[in-house]
């Protein structure tokens, strides 16, 4: 009996030094490849400060109205890039990064979703950034859209909602339990070695694909990731109380994305998206607009 549990206690204490070994191994990678990130992808555009943190905002192209995009859960500015890319030719179109996700600074306080669109109109205005806007949203994404529209202050046309939330609908299992864990995961290397999150960016062209997985695998994105996840129903809650003002334009584009965490990355998807982006820009400038 002696024996056996001298054995048993020698088995726990390699595998316990095992373990410990894996887990040093796996932050070293990590933190490795982080700091390589860090360095090779240098945020577009700048930082702008909305009081007591700065803000990541990108624009490119001239004319009006200006898009505003807003990224779906877990993403970020880069992963609009196709989107951006193709409407910069025919307007002003700026992605942004939500506190905490992407280049932006988390600020102090914790995740409040009612306190999205009121960064983003602080945001525009210290840009100076001036409207009329058409916010585009997906996902996520699309509930702030939403909330923003109904600002008083909005100066917005038109909203277009790519799959926005439904009341009641499917929760994946990995939105349950994966995205709580993500940070910690992340932290000792797992998500980066398994490509558990970053594979969902996998079809994301160029650098619009290199900086949305390098972010998938990075704690602190993944820390406001999972709080703005977390408060799922009370984002989609009050953007239901909380219709835009009736002067504005609401699109819906389906394109029937059952992942809470989607990119658009399917050339025929993005072309969908970028033609009724594109059909809005050209209702809001009236019919004198050019073809």
């Amino acid at each position: 009996m002696t024996a056996l549990r001298s054995r048993a206690r020698r088995i726990l204490r390699v595998g316990g030094a095992a373990l410990v070994f894996i887990l040093l191994a796996g932050a070293t990678y990590q933190g490795v490849a982080t700091a390589l990130e860090r360095r090779e992808l240098r945020h577009p555009g700048g930082l702008v400060s909305i009081g007591d943190h700065q803000l990541h905002l990108y624009c490119t192209g001239t004319g009006t109205p200006t898009v505003i995009l807003e990224a779906p859960a877990a993403g970020l500015s880069a992963a609009w890039g196709p989107v951006q890319q193709r409407l910069s030719r025919t307007t002003r179109t700026c992605s942004y990064d939500r506190s905490g996700l992407g280049w932006s600074e988390a600020g102090d306080r914790p995740f409040d979703p009612g306190r999205v669109p009121e960064e983003l109109r602080t945001l525009l205005t210290s840009a100076r950034e001036e409207g009329p806007f058409i916010v585009v949203g997906q996902g996520l994404g699309a509930t702030f859209a939403r909330l923003y529209a109904a600002r008083a202050d909005a100066n917005t046309t038109s909203i277009v909602l790519i799959d926005p939330p439904r009341d009641g609908g499917p929760v994946r299992p990995d939105t349950t339990w994966l995205m709580p864990a993500s940070p910690w995961l992340a932290r000792v290397g797992v998500l980066r070695a398994g490509r558990v999150l970053s594979s969902k960016a996998k079809a994301l062209p160029g650098f619009a694909g290199a900086a949305t997985r390098a972010f998938l695998n990075r704690p602190d994105h993944l820390t406001r990731a999972a709080a703005e996840v977390s408060k799922w129903a009370e984002a989609t809650g009050l953007a239901s109380r909380t219709p835009p003002a009736a002067n504005v334009q609401e699109v819906v584009v389906e394109v029937h994305h059952d992942d809470r965490i989607e990119f658009l990355s399917d050339p025929a998807v993005v072309d969908r998206v970028v033609d009724a982006i594109g059909a809005t820009i050209t209702a809001s400038r009236g019919p004198s607009a050019a073809p």
